[in-house]
């Protein structure tokens, strides 16, 4: 499964299953409820920020959707280096109207990055993204693991 980002601590355990209904992550590790947001700043008058996440698996892939309203998919990168798998980009200022007068921005703007961890079983060199209605769908497709043989090792 899909591990944590890079300022987390790697780990491989199963996340022990609630009851049913109660967490719809129950079959994911423990560590994807706990990936850190992590982002740069544009400037120093604008708070990092981070797009959030949304991670699930099917028989032959994991999927990774981010929220990216109003950025440009030219403006996203993704890349894989040593089996990290790294989504990063830019939300621009578009400027105000000049008859517009703003009373309250919540919406950051300015550099983003995710970085994710990617499963021995991931294959990078099929990985593919599309993005729709602000939202950026990343698949990885799973390869075809053989199951671990028992090899007996003889002792001399």
């Amino acid at each position: 499964m899909l591990l944590g980002g890079v300022s987390m601590a790697a780990g491989t355990a199963a996340y022990a299953g609630n009851i049913e209904g109660t967490a719809p992550t129950s079959r994911c590790p423990q560590i994807m409820l706990r990936w850190a947001r992590a982002g740069t700043e544009a400037d120093e008058t604008e708070p990092a920020w981070a797009p959030t996440l949304d991670v699930s698996e099917t028989e032959g892939e994991y999927l990774l959707r981010a929220d990216l309203p109003a950025v440009k998919k030219e403006d996203v990168t993704i890349t894989v280096d040593n089996d990290l798998l790294t989504i990063a980009g830019e939300r621009k200022y578009e400027g105000d109207e000049k008859s517009e007068r703003v009373h309250r921005r919540e919406t950051f703007r300015g550099m983003f990055s995710r970085s994710l961890s990617l499963p021995d079983n991931a294959d990078a060199s099929a990985i593919r993204a599309e993005s729709r209605d602000g939202v950026l769908t990343v698949h990885v497709p799973k390869t075809k693991a053989e199951r671990a043989k028992t090899i007996e090792i003889k002792v001399q």
